[in-house]
Protein backbone atom coordinates (compact mmCIF):
# COMPACT_ATOMS: atom_id res chain seq x y z
CA UNK A 1 0.00 0.00 0.00
CA UNK A 2 2.94 2.48 0.28
CA UNK A 3 2.71 3.33 -3.41
CA UNK A 4 -0.42 5.38 -2.76
CA UNK A 5 1.71 8.20 -0.21
CA UNK A 6 3.39 9.46 -3.65
CA UNK A 7 0.98 8.79 -6.17
CA UNK A 8 -2.06 10.25 -4.24
CA UNK A 9 -0.20 13.11 -3.23
CA UNK A 10 0.62 14.01 -7.16
CA UNK A 11 -2.40 13.31 -7.95
CA UNK A 12 -4.88 15.56 -6.08
CA UNK A 13 -1.31 18.39 -5.97
CA UNK A 14 -2.71 18.60 -9.49
CA UNK A 15 -5.98 20.37 -8.80
CA UNK A 16 -3.72 22.89 -7.37
CA UNK A 17 -5.29 22.45 -3.73
CA UNK A 18 -5.49 26.11 -2.33
CA UNK A 19 -3.49 27.87 -4.63
CA UNK A 20 -5.07 30.54 -6.55
CA UNK A 21 -4.45 31.56 -10.06
CA UNK A 22 -5.20 35.46 -11.08
CA UNK A 23 -3.77 34.68 -14.94
CA UNK A 24 -6.50 35.25 -17.19
CA UNK A 25 -4.86 34.57 -19.91
CA UNK A 26 -3.74 31.42 -18.60
CA UNK A 27 -6.68 30.09 -16.18
CA UNK A 28 -4.28 26.98 -15.36
CA UNK A 29 -1.41 29.33 -14.81
CA UNK A 30 0.83 26.55 -15.91
CA UNK A 31 3.63 28.81 -16.95
CA UNK A 32 3.36 30.81 -13.46
CA UNK A 33 6.41 30.08 -11.50
CA UNK A 34 4.43 31.14 -8.16
CA UNK A 35 1.78 28.87 -8.60
CA UNK A 36 3.80 26.29 -9.48
CA UNK A 37 5.70 26.60 -5.95
CA UNK A 38 2.42 26.81 -4.48
CA UNK A 39 1.33 23.64 -5.98
CA UNK A 40 4.67 21.86 -4.86
CA UNK A 41 3.71 23.02 -1.29
CA UNK A 42 0.50 21.58 -1.61
CA UNK A 43 1.85 18.31 -2.57
CA UNK A 44 4.56 17.97 0.48
CA UNK A 45 1.37 18.83 2.75
CA UNK A 46 -0.77 16.12 1.13
CA UNK A 47 2.19 13.28 1.82
CA UNK A 48 2.10 14.06 5.10
CA UNK A 49 -2.09 14.63 4.79
CA UNK A 50 -2.26 10.84 2.76
CA UNK A 51 0.01 9.50 5.63
CA UNK A 52 -1.41 10.62 8.55
CA UNK A 53 -4.67 9.74 7.59
CA UNK A 54 -3.85 6.23 6.52
CA UNK A 55 -2.29 5.52 9.13
CA UNK A 56 -4.83 6.90 11.68
CA UNK A 57 -7.57 5.01 9.64
CA UNK A 58 -5.69 1.69 9.44
CA UNK A 59 -5.12 2.19 13.30
CA UNK A 60 -8.58 2.98 14.40
CA UNK A 61 -10.06 0.28 12.14
CA UNK A 62 -7.69 -2.69 13.50
CA UNK A 63 -8.32 -1.34 16.94
CA UNK A 64 -12.25 -1.18 16.77
CA UNK A 65 -12.92 -4.03 14.63
CA UNK A 66 -10.35 -6.35 14.68
CA UNK A 67 -10.29 -7.02 11.35
CA UNK A 68 -6.89 -7.35 8.98
CA UNK A 69 -8.27 -4.61 7.04
CA UNK A 70 -5.95 -1.08 6.64
CA UNK A 71 -7.74 2.00 4.89
CA UNK A 72 -6.08 4.68 2.81
CA UNK A 73 -7.32 7.62 0.13
CA UNK A 74 -8.78 5.36 -2.47
CA UNK A 75 -7.09 5.71 -6.59
CA UNK A 76 -10.16 6.75 -8.89
CA UNK A 77 -12.07 8.26 -6.52
CA UNK A 78 -8.90 10.78 -6.29
CA UNK A 79 -8.14 11.17 -9.90
CA UNK A 80 -12.76 11.98 -10.34
CA UNK A 81 -12.15 14.74 -7.00
CA UNK A 82 -8.97 16.23 -9.20
CA UNK A 83 -9.58 15.82 -12.69
CA UNK A 84 -13.92 16.01 -12.85
CA UNK A 85 -14.85 17.73 -9.42
CA UNK A 86 -12.66 20.60 -8.62
CA UNK A 87 -9.92 20.13 -12.27
CA UNK A 88 -6.77 20.79 -13.53
CA UNK A 89 -5.13 23.55 -11.20
CA UNK A 90 -9.10 24.23 -10.40
CA UNK A 91 -10.41 25.16 -13.82
CA UNK A 92 -13.39 22.63 -12.53
CA UNK A 93 -16.91 23.77 -11.77
CA UNK A 94 -16.20 22.99 -8.01
CA UNK A 95 -13.50 24.30 -6.15
CA UNK A 96 -11.01 22.64 -3.93
CA UNK A 97 -12.21 23.66 -0.84
CA UNK A 98 -16.13 22.57 -1.60
CA UNK A 99 -14.67 19.65 -3.29
CA UNK A 100 -13.63 18.99 0.48
CA UNK A 101 -16.97 20.36 1.85
CA UNK A 102 -18.65 17.60 0.09
CA UNK A 103 -16.43 15.06 0.89
CA UNK A 104 -16.74 15.33 5.13
CA UNK A 105 -20.63 15.76 4.36
CA UNK A 106 -20.43 12.47 2.31
CA UNK A 107 -18.75 10.58 5.54
CA UNK A 108 -21.70 11.42 7.88
CA UNK A 109 -24.09 10.41 5.13
CA UNK A 110 -22.23 7.27 5.22
CA UNK A 111 -22.47 6.94 9.04
CA UNK A 112 -25.99 7.16 8.90
CA UNK A 113 -26.43 5.16 6.22
CA UNK A 114 -24.41 2.14 7.73
CA UNK A 115 -26.64 2.36 11.24
CA UNK A 116 -29.65 1.83 9.51
CA UNK A 117 -28.36 -0.98 7.51
CA UNK A 118 -29.18 0.50 4.29
CA UNK A 119 -25.47 0.87 2.71
CA UNK A 120 -25.87 -2.86 2.50
CA UNK A 121 -29.04 -2.92 1.20
CA UNK A 122 -28.21 -0.27 -1.92
CA UNK A 123 -25.21 -2.33 -3.07
CA UNK A 124 -27.21 -5.30 -3.56
CA UNK A 125 -29.20 -3.54 -5.78
CA UNK A 126 -26.97 -2.40 -8.03
CA UNK A 127 -26.73 -5.07 -10.70
CA UNK A 128 -24.01 -7.20 -11.11
CA UNK A 129 -22.88 -6.34 -14.77
CA UNK A 130 -22.95 -2.13 -14.27
CA UNK A 131 -20.83 -3.14 -10.70
CA UNK A 132 -18.23 -5.11 -12.73
CA UNK A 133 -18.79 -2.24 -15.83
CA UNK A 134 -17.81 0.69 -13.14
CA UNK A 135 -14.91 -1.40 -12.10
CA UNK A 136 -13.58 -1.59 -15.30
CA UNK A 137 -14.22 2.16 -16.27
CA UNK A 138 -12.17 3.51 -13.80
CA UNK A 139 -9.99 1.26 -14.33
CA UNK A 140 -9.75 2.79 -18.28
CA UNK A 141 -10.52 6.33 -16.64
CA UNK A 142 -6.59 5.26 -14.25
CA UNK A 143 -4.95 4.49 -17.69
CA UNK A 144 -5.76 7.44 -19.36
CA UNK A 145 -4.07 9.63 -16.31
CA UNK A 146 -1.08 7.28 -16.39
CA UNK A 147 -0.79 8.33 -19.84
CA UNK A 148 -1.43 11.58 -19.86
CA UNK A 149 1.21 14.27 -19.47
CA UNK A 150 -0.49 15.96 -16.16
CA UNK A 151 0.06 13.36 -13.93
CA UNK A 152 1.82 10.12 -16.32
CA UNK A 153 4.37 9.36 -18.44
CA UNK A 154 3.06 12.23 -21.07
CA UNK A 155 2.46 9.37 -23.74
CA UNK A 156 -0.36 11.43 -25.05
CA UNK A 157 -2.31 14.72 -24.53
CA UNK A 158 -5.30 16.84 -26.32
CA UNK A 159 -4.88 17.65 -29.84
CA UNK A 160 -6.57 19.85 -31.56
CA UNK A 161 -7.75 18.26 -34.69
CA UNK A 162 -8.58 14.95 -33.04
CA UNK A 163 -9.86 15.03 -29.25
CA UNK A 164 -6.16 13.35 -28.64
CA UNK A 165 -2.60 13.09 -30.06
CA UNK A 166 0.34 11.92 -29.59
CA UNK A 167 2.65 13.44 -27.03
CA UNK A 168 5.88 12.27 -25.19
CA UNK A 169 7.93 15.40 -26.43
CA UNK A 170 10.20 17.39 -24.42
CA UNK A 171 8.99 20.96 -22.40
CA UNK A 172 10.82 23.10 -24.75
CA UNK A 173 8.41 21.65 -27.51
CA UNK A 174 4.67 21.96 -25.73
CA UNK A 175 2.33 25.47 -26.23
CA UNK A 176 0.59 26.67 -23.68
CA UNK A 177 -1.93 24.25 -23.53
CA UNK A 178 0.82 21.44 -22.86
CA UNK A 179 0.31 20.04 -26.49
CA UNK A 180 3.32 18.30 -28.13
CA UNK A 181 4.46 20.83 -31.69
CA UNK A 182 6.95 18.74 -32.85
CA UNK A 183 9.87 15.89 -31.27
CA UNK A 184 7.43 13.67 -29.93
CA UNK A 185 7.92 10.71 -28.70
CA UNK A 186 11.39 11.97 -28.19
CA UNK A 187 11.33 13.20 -24.08
CA UNK A 188 13.75 11.31 -22.06
CA UNK A 189 11.19 10.95 -19.15
CA UNK A 190 8.68 9.45 -20.94
CA UNK A 191 11.52 5.77 -21.90
CA UNK A 192 12.65 6.09 -18.54
CA UNK A 193 9.13 5.41 -16.79
CA UNK A 194 7.78 3.23 -19.69
CA UNK A 195 11.05 0.65 -19.84
CA UNK A 196 12.09 0.75 -15.73
CA UNK A 197 8.38 1.86 -13.92
CA UNK A 198 6.37 -0.08 -16.29
CA UNK A 199 8.31 -2.72 -17.87
CA UNK A 200 10.52 -3.63 -14.82
CA UNK A 201 7.04 -3.48 -12.81
CA UNK A 202 5.10 -5.92 -14.96
CA UNK A 203 8.12 -8.22 -15.17
CA UNK A 204 8.56 -8.42 -11.70
CA UNK A 205 5.16 -8.97 -11.35
CA UNK A 206 4.91 -11.96 -13.74
CA UNK A 207 7.53 -13.30 -10.80
CA UNK A 208 5.03 -12.66 -7.84
CA UNK A 209 8.00 -10.55 -6.45
CA UNK A 210 6.43 -8.34 -3.10
CA UNK A 211 6.39 -5.04 -4.02
CA UNK A 212 7.26 -4.79 -7.38
CA UNK A 213 5.15 -1.54 -7.41
CA UNK A 214 7.19 -0.28 -4.99
CA UNK A 215 10.67 -1.03 -6.31
CA UNK A 216 9.43 -0.10 -10.46
CA UNK A 217 8.71 3.51 -9.00
CA UNK A 218 12.01 3.47 -6.57
CA UNK A 219 14.36 2.80 -9.96
CA UNK A 220 12.53 5.47 -11.91
CA UNK A 221 12.49 8.15 -9.16
CA UNK A 222 16.54 7.22 -8.06
CA UNK A 223 17.20 7.36 -12.11
CA UNK A 224 15.68 11.23 -11.68
CA UNK A 225 17.13 12.58 -9.06
CA UNK A 226 20.76 13.56 -9.94
CA UNK A 227 20.65 16.88 -11.49
CA UNK A 228 22.89 16.31 -14.21
CA UNK A 229 20.79 14.00 -16.35
CA UNK A 230 18.42 15.19 -19.08
CA UNK A 231 15.56 13.51 -17.26
CA UNK A 232 16.01 14.72 -13.68
CA UNK A 233 13.13 15.82 -11.22
CA UNK A 234 15.43 18.74 -10.33
CA UNK A 235 16.20 20.73 -12.93
CA UNK A 236 18.43 24.04 -12.39
CA UNK A 237 15.42 25.80 -12.86
CA UNK A 238 13.77 28.03 -9.45
CA UNK A 239 10.45 25.27 -9.53
CA UNK A 240 13.73 22.57 -9.51
CA UNK A 241 16.04 24.62 -6.86
CA UNK A 242 13.00 24.52 -4.68
CA UNK A 243 12.45 20.21 -4.98
CA UNK A 244 15.89 19.55 -4.64
CA UNK A 245 16.24 21.69 -1.64
CA UNK A 246 13.61 19.88 0.40
CA UNK A 247 15.08 16.57 -0.81
CA UNK A 248 17.86 17.11 1.03
CA UNK A 249 16.63 16.79 3.95
CA UNK A 250 15.74 13.63 3.86
CA UNK A 251 14.28 12.76 7.03
CA UNK A 252 12.09 16.35 8.23
CA UNK A 253 8.67 16.66 9.18
CA UNK A 254 6.74 18.95 6.84
CA UNK A 255 3.87 20.52 8.54
CA UNK A 256 0.38 20.81 6.47
CA UNK A 257 0.06 24.28 5.89
CA UNK A 258 -2.30 24.76 2.87
CA UNK A 259 -4.87 21.90 3.02
CA UNK A 260 -5.63 21.62 6.66
CA UNK A 261 -9.43 22.21 7.61
CA UNK A 262 -9.81 23.89 3.98
CA UNK A 263 -13.67 23.38 3.51
CA UNK A 264 -15.61 26.04 2.20
CA UNK A 265 -19.19 25.86 3.36
CA UNK A 266 -20.60 28.29 1.05
CA UNK A 267 -22.23 25.45 -0.69
CA UNK A 268 -24.62 27.69 -2.97
CA UNK A 269 -22.19 28.70 -5.32
CA UNK A 270 -21.65 25.82 -6.68
CA UNK A 271 -25.31 24.98 -7.07
CA UNK A 272 -26.15 21.86 -9.18
CA UNK A 273 -22.61 20.69 -9.33
CA UNK A 274 -21.92 20.14 -5.89
CA UNK A 275 -25.00 17.43 -5.52
CA UNK A 276 -23.46 15.75 -8.88
CA UNK A 277 -19.95 15.47 -7.05
CA UNK A 278 -21.54 14.77 -3.81
CA UNK A 279 -23.96 11.95 -5.48
CA UNK A 280 -21.13 10.87 -7.39
CA UNK A 281 -18.61 10.12 -3.85
CA UNK A 282 -21.46 8.34 -2.38
CA UNK A 283 -22.50 6.18 -5.16
CA UNK A 284 -18.69 5.20 -5.99
CA UNK A 285 -17.87 5.05 -2.22
CA UNK A 286 -21.07 2.84 -1.59
CA UNK A 287 -19.27 0.29 -4.33
CA UNK A 288 -16.04 0.45 -3.66
CA UNK A 289 -15.96 0.84 0.47
CA UNK A 290 -18.47 -1.67 0.92
CA UNK A 291 -17.33 -3.78 -1.50
CA UNK A 292 -14.04 -4.56 -0.53
CA UNK A 293 -14.93 -4.77 2.87
CA UNK A 294 -16.75 -7.40 2.49
CA UNK A 295 -14.51 -9.31 0.14
CA UNK A 296 -11.27 -8.59 3.10
CA UNK A 297 -13.69 -10.28 5.56
CA UNK A 298 -14.83 -13.48 3.54
CA UNK A 299 -11.59 -13.98 2.86
CA UNK A 300 -10.37 -13.91 6.38
CA UNK A 301 -13.11 -16.53 6.75
CA UNK A 302 -15.26 -14.19 9.03
CA UNK A 303 -18.30 -14.18 7.43
CA UNK A 304 -21.66 -16.11 8.16
CA UNK A 305 -22.90 -17.73 4.94
CA UNK A 306 -26.24 -17.92 6.58
CA UNK A 307 -26.83 -14.00 6.53
CA UNK A 308 -23.81 -12.85 4.19
CA UNK A 309 -23.00 -10.85 7.65
CA UNK A 310 -19.51 -10.52 9.29
CA UNK A 311 -18.74 -9.55 13.32
CA UNK A 312 -18.92 -5.90 14.03
CA UNK A 313 -19.72 -4.93 10.59
CA UNK A 314 -22.12 -1.94 11.61
CA UNK A 315 -18.61 -0.46 13.64
CA UNK A 316 -16.63 -1.36 10.49
CA UNK A 317 -18.37 0.36 8.10
CA UNK A 318 -18.75 3.29 10.29
CA UNK A 319 -15.09 3.52 11.26
CA UNK A 320 -14.40 3.50 7.56
CA UNK A 321 -17.10 6.55 6.85
CA UNK A 322 -15.81 8.21 9.75
CA UNK A 323 -12.29 7.60 8.26
CA UNK A 324 -13.71 9.87 4.99
CA UNK A 325 -14.48 12.75 6.62
CA UNK A 326 -11.31 12.68 9.18
CA UNK A 327 -9.29 12.36 5.97
CA UNK A 328 -11.28 15.57 3.97
CA UNK A 329 -9.89 17.77 7.06
CA UNK A 330 -6.44 16.48 5.76
CA UNK A 331 -7.15 17.47 2.56
CA UNK A 332 -7.54 14.01 0.96
CA UNK A 333 -10.20 12.67 -1.13
CA UNK A 334 -12.45 9.67 0.26
CA UNK A 335 -10.73 7.27 2.33
CA UNK A 336 -11.67 3.78 1.67
CA UNK A 337 -10.78 0.08 2.69
CA UNK A 338 -7.89 -1.51 0.24
CA UNK A 339 -8.07 -4.85 -1.37
CA UNK A 340 -3.90 -5.07 -0.54
CA UNK A 341 -4.80 -5.83 2.20
CA UNK A 342 -5.16 -9.66 1.13
CA UNK A 343 -1.41 -9.45 0.90
CA UNK A 344 -1.68 -8.97 4.71
CA UNK A 345 -4.33 -12.02 5.13
CA UNK A 346 -2.62 -14.48 3.14
CA UNK A 347 0.58 -14.13 5.29
CA UNK A 348 -1.23 -15.28 8.14
CA UNK A 349 -2.99 -11.84 9.40
CA UNK A 350 -6.02 -12.54 10.64
CA UNK A 351 -6.95 -10.16 13.46
CA UNK A 352 -6.71 -6.64 13.91
CA UNK A 353 -3.05 -6.18 14.89
CA UNK A 354 -2.33 -6.51 11.02
CA UNK A 355 -4.17 -3.19 10.34
CA UNK A 356 -2.29 -1.47 13.26
CA UNK A 357 0.67 -2.49 12.15
CA UNK A 358 0.32 -1.25 8.86
CA UNK A 359 -1.19 1.98 10.55
CA UNK A 360 2.24 2.36 12.29
CA UNK A 361 4.42 2.07 9.07
CA UNK A 362 2.15 4.80 7.75
CA UNK A 363 3.11 7.21 10.53
CA UNK A 364 6.59 6.29 10.83
CA UNK A 365 6.59 7.71 6.75
CA UNK A 366 5.40 11.13 8.06
CA UNK A 367 9.41 11.56 8.75
CA UNK A 368 10.24 10.85 5.25
CA UNK A 369 8.26 13.30 3.33
CA UNK A 370 10.93 14.79 1.20
CA UNK A 371 11.89 11.11 -0.41
CA UNK A 372 7.96 10.53 -0.79
CA UNK A 373 7.73 14.52 -2.30
CA UNK A 374 10.79 14.01 -4.78
CA UNK A 375 8.53 11.20 -6.74
CA UNK A 376 8.27 12.13 -10.44
CA UNK A 377 4.70 11.68 -12.20
CA UNK A 378 6.67 9.90 -14.69
CA UNK A 379 7.67 7.08 -12.06
CA UNK A 380 3.84 6.93 -10.98
CA UNK A 381 2.47 7.06 -14.36
CA UNK A 382 2.88 3.28 -15.39
CA UNK A 383 1.89 2.62 -11.68
CA UNK A 384 -1.15 4.10 -12.78
CA UNK A 385 -1.67 1.41 -16.00
CA UNK A 386 -1.28 -1.18 -14.35
CA UNK A 387 -3.33 -0.51 -11.44
CA UNK A 388 -6.25 0.12 -14.58
CA UNK A 389 -5.01 -3.23 -16.37
CA UNK A 390 -5.31 -5.22 -13.45
CA UNK A 391 -9.18 -3.27 -12.56
CA UNK A 392 -10.52 -4.15 -16.27
CA UNK A 393 -9.38 -7.80 -16.18
CA UNK A 394 -12.64 -8.25 -14.49
CA UNK A 395 -14.75 -7.51 -17.95
CA UNK A 396 -15.11 -11.12 -18.56
CA UNK A 397 -17.61 -11.09 -15.30
CA UNK A 398 -20.42 -9.11 -17.44
CA UNK A 399 -23.13 -10.58 -18.95
CA UNK A 400 -22.09 -10.03 -22.94
CA UNK A 401 -24.72 -12.88 -23.59
CA UNK A 402 -27.89 -10.31 -22.85
CA UNK A 403 -28.41 -7.09 -24.56
CA UNK A 404 -30.01 -5.38 -21.35
CA UNK A 405 -26.99 -6.53 -19.44
CA UNK A 406 -24.39 -5.58 -21.95
CA UNK A 407 -24.78 -2.43 -23.11
CA UNK A 408 -25.41 -0.23 -20.33
CA UNK A 409 -22.33 -2.07 -19.05
CA UNK A 410 -20.60 -0.73 -21.99
CA UNK A 411 -21.65 2.22 -21.84
CA UNK A 412 -20.79 2.97 -18.29
CA UNK A 413 -17.16 1.77 -18.79
CA UNK A 414 -16.29 3.50 -21.74
CA UNK A 415 -18.03 6.67 -21.14
CA UNK A 416 -15.26 7.51 -17.83
CA UNK A 417 -12.27 7.70 -20.02
CA UNK A 418 -14.07 9.07 -22.94
CA UNK A 419 -16.12 11.56 -21.14
CA UNK A 420 -13.05 11.81 -18.14
CA UNK A 421 -15.52 11.56 -15.56
CA UNK A 422 -16.53 8.92 -13.08
CA UNK A 423 -19.85 10.74 -12.74
CA UNK A 424 -21.04 10.67 -16.34
CA UNK A 425 -20.33 7.33 -16.41
CA UNK A 426 -22.16 6.53 -13.88
CA UNK A 427 -25.12 8.75 -14.76
CA UNK A 428 -24.85 7.51 -18.35
CA UNK A 429 -25.28 3.81 -17.63
CA UNK A 430 -27.88 4.40 -15.67
CA UNK A 431 -30.09 6.24 -17.25
CA UNK A 432 -29.66 3.23 -20.68
CA UNK A 433 -29.89 0.49 -18.17
CA UNK A 434 -33.64 1.59 -16.92
CA UNK A 435 -34.34 2.78 -20.94
CA UNK A 436 -33.71 -0.63 -22.37
CA UNK A 437 -34.91 -2.63 -19.28
CA UNK A 438 -37.57 -0.39 -18.77
CA UNK A 439 -38.99 -0.68 -22.34
CA UNK A 440 -38.50 -4.55 -22.18
CA UNK A 441 -40.47 -4.49 -18.84
CA UNK A 442 -43.42 -2.27 -20.37
CA UNK A 443 -43.89 -4.66 -23.69
CA UNK A 444 -43.66 -8.10 -21.20
CA UNK A 445 -46.48 -6.16 -19.03
CA UNK A 446 -48.81 -4.52 -22.24
CA UNK A 447 -48.53 -8.50 -24.43
CA UNK A 448 -49.19 -10.13 -20.75
CA UNK A 449 -46.17 -12.02 -21.37
CA UNK A 450 -46.60 -13.00 -24.56
CA UNK A 451 -43.81 -10.65 -26.36
CA UNK A 452 -40.13 -11.18 -24.46
CA UNK A 453 -36.79 -10.98 -26.12
CA UNK A 454 -35.83 -14.46 -27.29
CA UNK A 455 -32.99 -14.52 -25.10
CA UNK A 456 -34.48 -13.28 -21.95
CA UNK A 457 -33.42 -16.49 -20.09
CA UNK A 458 -30.07 -14.98 -20.36
CA UNK A 459 -30.29 -11.57 -18.41
CA UNK A 460 -29.33 -11.79 -15.08
CA UNK A 461 -31.68 -11.72 -11.79
CA UNK A 462 -32.44 -8.81 -10.63
CA UNK A 463 -34.62 -7.74 -7.77
CA UNK A 464 -34.92 -4.65 -5.36
CA UNK A 465 -35.82 -6.65 -2.50
CA UNK A 466 -32.69 -7.67 -0.07
CA UNK A 467 -30.91 -11.20 -1.76
CA UNK A 468 -29.39 -12.74 1.03
CA UNK A 469 -28.58 -12.54 4.76
CA UNK A 470 -31.39 -10.57 7.21
CA UNK A 471 -33.35 -7.47 6.29
CA UNK A 472 -32.30 -3.81 7.49
CA UNK A 473 -34.43 -3.23 10.86
CA UNK A 474 -36.04 -0.43 9.26
CA UNK A 475 -37.79 -2.35 6.70
CA UNK A 476 -38.66 -5.05 9.58
CA UNK A 477 -40.10 -2.03 11.86
CA UNK A 478 -42.39 -1.29 8.80
CA UNK A 479 -43.42 -4.13 8.71
CA UNK A 480 -45.06 -4.43 11.77
CA UNK A 481 -42.46 -6.73 13.47
CA UNK A 482 -42.22 -5.52 17.47
CA UNK A 483 -39.27 -7.31 17.85
CA UNK A 484 -37.45 -5.30 14.85
CA UNK A 485 -34.14 -4.85 16.46
CA UNK A 486 -33.46 -9.19 15.98
CA UNK A 487 -32.89 -11.23 13.12
CA UNK A 488 -35.55 -13.91 12.80
CA UNK A 489 -36.03 -16.56 10.07
CA UNK A 490 -38.64 -15.05 8.46
CA UNK A 491 -36.69 -12.89 7.46
CA UNK A 492 -33.74 -14.97 6.19
CA UNK A 493 -33.52 -14.63 2.10
CA UNK A 494 -35.93 -16.78 0.68
CA UNK A 495 -35.32 -19.01 -2.96
CA UNK A 496 -35.38 -17.48 -5.63
CA UNK A 497 -37.60 -18.08 -8.33
CA UNK A 498 -36.25 -20.18 -11.53
CA UNK A 499 -36.94 -18.91 -14.90
CA UNK A 500 -39.38 -21.69 -16.55
CA UNK A 501 -36.88 -22.33 -19.70
CA UNK A 502 -34.96 -25.68 -19.51
CA UNK A 503 -32.08 -23.90 -19.91
CA UNK A 504 -32.52 -22.59 -16.19
CA UNK A 505 -31.29 -25.47 -13.79
CA UNK A 506 -29.04 -23.46 -11.32
CA UNK A 507 -29.87 -23.81 -7.64
CA UNK A 508 -30.28 -21.40 -5.50
CA UNK A 509 -26.44 -21.08 -4.89
CA UNK A 510 -25.49 -20.07 -7.79
CA UNK A 511 -27.00 -16.81 -7.45
CA UNK A 512 -25.03 -15.87 -4.39
CA UNK A 513 -22.83 -14.26 -7.05
CA UNK A 514 -24.58 -11.54 -7.87
CA UNK A 515 -24.84 -10.87 -4.24
CA UNK A 516 -21.13 -9.91 -3.57
CA UNK A 517 -20.15 -6.93 -4.37
CA UNK A 518 -17.19 -5.75 -6.26
CA UNK A 519 -14.58 -3.52 -4.93
CA UNK A 520 -14.07 -0.92 -7.81
CA UNK A 521 -10.50 0.95 -6.95
CA UNK A 522 -7.84 -1.81 -6.63
CA UNK A 523 -6.39 -4.13 -8.68
CA UNK A 524 -6.56 -7.79 -7.12
CA UNK A 525 -9.45 -9.96 -6.01
CA UNK A 526 -8.28 -11.80 -2.73
CA UNK A 527 -10.33 -14.93 -3.17
CA UNK A 528 -9.30 -15.22 -6.99
CA UNK A 529 -13.15 -16.24 -8.18
CA UNK A 530 -15.66 -14.23 -10.39
CA UNK A 531 -18.06 -11.91 -8.94
CA UNK A 532 -21.20 -10.34 -10.95
CA UNK A 533 -21.79 -13.75 -12.96
CA UNK A 534 -24.89 -14.13 -14.70
CA UNK A 535 -27.75 -16.44 -13.34
CA UNK A 536 -27.05 -19.00 -16.65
Amino acid sequence: MAYIIAVNASIISQSGGTCVCNDKNDPTCATDTDYSLCVIGVQRDLITATATISGLASLMFGFLTNLPVALAPGMGLNAYFTYQVVGFHGTGAVSYRLALTAVFIEGFIFVFLSLVGMRQWLVKIIPASMKVATSVGIGLFLTLIGLSNTAGIGAINGGTATPLDLGGCPDAYRDKFGQCTSHKLRSPTLWIGIFCGGILTAWLMMYRVRSAIIIGIAVVSVLSWPRTTPFTYFPYTEEGASRFDFFKKVAAFHPIQHTLNAQDWDVTRAGSQFALALFTFLYVDILDCTGTLYSMARFSGVVDESTGDFPRSTIAYCTDAMSISIGSLFGSSPVTAFVESAAGIAEGGKTGLTAVTTGFCFLLSIFFAPIFASIPPWATGCTLILVGCMMTRSIVDINWRYVGDAVPAFITMVFMPFSFSVAYGLIAGIMTYVAINGLIYVMKLASFGRIVPPDEDLREYWTYKPTSGSLPWFIRLAKGNRRFWEDSPADQRPTIHQNTSKESTHSDKDYESTDMPIEMDHYSHPEGGKQGQSNV
